[in-house]
């Protein structure tokens, strides 16, 4: 076989790894163990495919910053919401930011967002499709999630995880796919929080550079200042009606993670 049919046959090879992690339906056992897998050859496939999405969220993160933010780049703390093997982490890095903590569902893909050595603190085992996790509320000036609204993975009430650990005036930047946001109520979520006054919509970038193959929305949300303490409940409790919601299949749209 020569280079250029190997370099053809890796292609392949990465755009099925790519496709096959779209049908795993939001199961936490199942995305366990596929990127258990997955890990060592993550970003050489994700590179293959031409993955814009880490670039465009980081920048997008370093504007809203140097627009809105006060005080310097390096002091602004920052979440990355299943941060996978550090991509987001080290264009954030490169940009200036430095307070960066992260988390993902894999403990394979965290060690290997740890070994950039771009993050403060990053966690494992951590599910957006579950409850509300241990992070403290009102935690970070921005939140970062790239990939993770994704078909096979995490719903479009993950948004609201988001928002409850971003501090007032911050913002939540998320990626997603073109194909989820059609197949998704991703937009009717982020209708329902911004009629709750949980995030307000500041700016979508449709259809930009993603893969090679698809491209993605942006979206860039701000948190609303809170005017009581029973704001606070309210959203802790939206997430766990959310997640009750999800599994009784009482939503009016069809569960992304079905969508393949």
């Amino acid at each position: 076989m020569n280079t250029h049919d190997q370099e053809t046959a890796l292609e392949q090879a990465a755009r099925k790894r790519i496709k096959d992690s779209h049908t795993l339906d939001g199961d936490p056992g199942r995305l366990v163990h596929f990127y258990r897998g997955w890990a060592t050859s993550y970003d050489g496939d994700v590179g293959r495919e031409g993955y814009y999405g880490p670039m465009v969220v980081a920048e997008l993160a370093a504007a809203m910053q140097t627009a809105y933010l006060a005080g310097e780049r390096a002091a602004i703390a920052i979440l990355d919401a299943g941060c996978g093997t550090g991509l987001v982490g080290m264009e954030m890095e490169s940009l200036g930011f430095r307070l960066i903590d992260g988390f993902d569902l894999s403990e394979e893909m965290a060690e290997k967002a740890r070994q950039t050595r771009v993050y403060r603190h990053v966690r494992a085992d951590v599910d957006l499709n579950g409850l509300p996790s241990e992070y403290v509320s009102a935690s970070y000036d921005i939140t970062v999630c790239c990939g993770v609204f994704a078909p096979g993975h995490v719903g479009p009430d993950g948004l609201r995880e988001l928002a409850r650990v971003t501090r007032p005036n911050g913002f939540v930047i998320a990626s997603t796919r073109k194909s989820y946001a059609e197949a998704t109520c991703f937009e009717e979520e982020v209708r329902r929080l911004q009629d709750e006054r949980i995030l307000v919509l500041a700016q979508c970038l449709n259809e930009g550079r993603y893969t090679a193959d698809e491209d993605a929305h942006y979206w860039v949300f701000q948190v609303p200042e809170k005017v009581s303490a029973a704001e606070e409940q309210r959203l802790s409790l939206g997430c766990r009606l959310s997640v009750a919601k999800r599994a009784t299949n009482e939503t009016r749209c069809e569960d992304p993670n079905t969508s393949g």
